[in-house]
């Protein structure tokens, strides 16, 4: 089990959402917060309400400049927590370029921003713990979800990379795969979203993952089947059922 009190995390996406439910859980247990997103206000009421210590820097991960400063700011840290995302439903015939774009450019390249910075000191250090945020939509391609979906799987695929090279090297990797969870982002979904979590269900299922030795966790775990076993299906198969009708 792995202890988490008395250690840094840098949070990127703290101000809402999963990640104040997750700083909020963190911080009771323990762990010294460093709180970024580009927010200052919503970061201030959030480290006001936490119980332990919290800095805010803010960041833009969109921005690489913003980064390497928040990076500078944050400084050493024992685990990187990333939670930056948006979000905008639409499908292929209503594409959106702008939001397409925003969609990778925080959920995936503002990632790889964010590791490139962190990623090298953990290892001269041989010490570390980054922790990814992907999705049940990551799995495979889905209809109405393009950007997201899409963004995710290649944060997930590259979680999958890290954790590859990076097994044995004192740097832990893991990768958490949530379902629908009721923040803002998803209040712009029309359809029924079934197994629908608050944020402090999805932040006890982070913390569980985070306490473990696993590389990754799909939750709600029942929901998070149907996902994980459509990757078995023929192609055919997959999209009668999930396909647009």
């Amino acid at each position: 089990m792995r202890k988490l009190s008395g250690k840094t995390y840098w949070m990127i996406g703290a101000s809402e959402g999963l990640g104040r439910a997750l700083a909020l859980k963190l911080s009771t247990a323990g762990v010294s917060l460093v709180l970024s997103a580009r927010k200052e206000e919503s970061l201030k009421a959030l480290a006001e309400e936490l119980p332990g210590p919290a800095r805010i820097v803010l960041c833009d991960v969109s921005d690489r400049d913003s980064v390497i400063a928040a990076a500078k700011e944050a400084g050493e840290i024992d685990g990187l927590i990333y939670l930056a995302g948006v979000y905008w439903p639409f499908p292929a015939q209503e594409w959106n370029a702008e939001q397409t774009e925003a969609m990778f450019d925080v959920n995936l390249t503002g990632a790889a921003r964010v590791l490139g910075q962190v990623v090298p000191a953990m290892v001269a250090r041989g010490a570390g713990h980054i922790v990814i945020t992907g999705s049940l939509s990551g799995y495979r391609g889905l209809p109405g979800s393009i950007g997201y979906s899409s963004s995710k799987a290649g944060l997930m695929h590259l979680a999958e990379s890290m954790h590859a090279d990076l097994r044995g090297s004192g740097v832990d990797v893991q990768l958490a795969n949530p379902g629908f969870i009721r923040t803002r982002l998803t209040d712009k979904n029309e359809f029924h979203m079934p197994f629908l979590m608050e944020p402090a269900q999805a932040a006890d299922e982070m913390l569980t993952l985070m306490r473990s030795t696993k590389f990754q966790r799909a939750f709600p775990g029942l929901f998070s089947l149907v996902f994980r076993g459509a990757n078995f299906l023929p192609d055919w198969a997959y999209y009668r059922i999930f396909g647009a009708k």
